[in-house]
């Protein structure tokens, strides 16, 4: 199984980073674990503060990868563009927030990714991915 996990802006500062929302752990360090719980699977990790990158990437994977994980952060609540590309790709999305974005500011209560995502999983701290991972392994499972 192949699964591609997409952070965007900002979340390559986890760990140092508004603590008191996102935790002191690193993505890295994270990442690393999860490739030892979930041995199986291959991951492949990207991260950009770009938009046209992150794109450019659900291109690439989203017809080869088992499912994405995708955290697009702020681009969560602007991106028209990459909502757009999700909707291009075969692979399922799985819409991925470490914080309760309906806990914080009204303007991240809005999201363009979650009409074209397959689910939304947000608001456990960084199991937030576990859990995605999870539901990929299920989707594939039951199709």
């Amino acid at each position: 199984m192949n699964i591609s996990i997409i952070n965007g802006p900002n979340l390559n500062l986890l760990g140092t980073r508004e603590t008191e929302i996102y935790g002191s752990n690193d993505f890295e360090t994270f990442f690393e674990d999860l490739k030892v719980e979930y041995s199986s699977i291959n991951f492949k990790y990207f991260q950009s503060n770009i938009e046209g990158e992150i794109i450019n990437f659900l291109h690439d994977e989203g017809f080869s990868s088992d499912g994405i994980l995708l955290n697009a952060a702020a681009y969560t609540h602007t991106s028209v563009g990459i909502a757009d590309a999700i909707k291009s790709i075969k692979s399922p999305v799985i819409e991925i927030h470490i914080s309760n974005t309906f806990s914080r500011e009204n303007f991240r209560h809005k999201s363009f990714i979650s009409p074209v995502a397959r689910g939304i999983i947000a608001g456990f701290g960084l199991n937030s991915y576990k859990l995605g991972i999870e539901s990929i392994i299920k989707i594939f499972k039951d199709e």
